[in-house]
């Protein structure tokens, strides 16, 4: 098992090395690691990274550092795995994160000059068309949740100008799209009129409030998940409470269960 080196506590270098010494020991020695691929990784990373963020949002410091780490072995697995074909090394992966950054930095390492966050993120998807991406959405990966899609979609058409001038104008599309949608889908008799002209429309109108939680500095992702981790809190604690009385829910009245929701709201 390796020992930690004296200065791995307080060194970077060190500790990353002793991070490729250790994957590098698994790879060649663990049955399991041996029989890995770059697929079979993938739901893997992707978990992680739902972990992840549920200690960012559960604001968990410990726990954030252990899934940063859980995600930094990923990204030297990787590494090492291509690097058995000679595809690419870590070497490699680390040096072009570094140009990156280096070239789309330019008022950094360069001659031009920014007035604020806006400039830069105008410049850096000025850069990213020039380095041969053809369009300004192409990054927005496409299996992306469609919610965070749709905030990534609008933040990169606001970097070349394409924006709204104040949220006021933002807010009548969304009362706009809100119009259509009921046009679409009577709220009095629960009709719909025709139903894939009401989900277009719905969609819009989901468009257009995640553009305006943009304009009030909400993450609509946060926003979302924090309702939802409300509402499950809510739903146990009647869950609980209607067991504890031997009631089942499906046998309760939707007034009863209001009881125990309401007594969920003051906790």
């Amino acid at each position: 098992m390796p020992i930690t080196p004296p200065d791995t506590a307080n060194n970077p270098l060190s500790a990353f090395d002793r991070l490729l010494t250790i994957m590098n020991d698994l790879r060649e020695n663990c049955p399991w690691d041996k029989k890995q691929t770059i697929e079979s990784l993938r739901h893997l990373t992707i978990e992680e990274t739902y972990e992840l963020s549920d200690a960012i949002l559960g604001n968990d410091m410990d726990e954030i550092r252990k899934e940063l780490g859980d995600i930094m072995l990923h990204l030297v697995f990787y590494a090492r795995i291509a690097s058995e074909t000679n595809s690419f090394t870590i070497t490699d992966v680390l040096n072009g994160i570094c140009d990156k950054l280096i070239n789309r930095h330019p008022h950094i390492y360069g001659d031009v000059d920014v007035n604020d966050e806006e400039d830069v993120k105008r410049n850096w998807e000025q850069i990213k068309l020039k380095e041969g991406n053809k369009s300004v959405l192409g990054g927005v990966p496409a299996s992306l949740p469609a919610l965070v899609k749709a905030a990534r979609i609008q933040e990169k058409a606001r970097g070349v100008g394409f924006d709204w001038e104040d949220k006021s104008q933002v807010w009548e599309k969304v009362e706009e799209e809100m119009h259509e949608f009921r046009n679409e889908y009577n709220a009095e008799d629960n009709t719909v009129i025709d139903q894939d002209r009401a989900e277009s429309e719905f969609g819009d109108l989901l468009f257009s409030l995640i553009n305006y939680a943009r304009f009030v500095n909400i993450n609509p992702e946060n926003a979302l998940e924090k309702t939802n981790r409300k509402f499950i809190k809510r739903f146990q604690h009647l869950e609980s409470q209607a067991a504890a009385k031997g009631k089942k829910l499906q046998d309760m009245t939707l007034a009863e269960m209001d009881v125990y929701w309401n007594e969920a709201k003051q906790l």
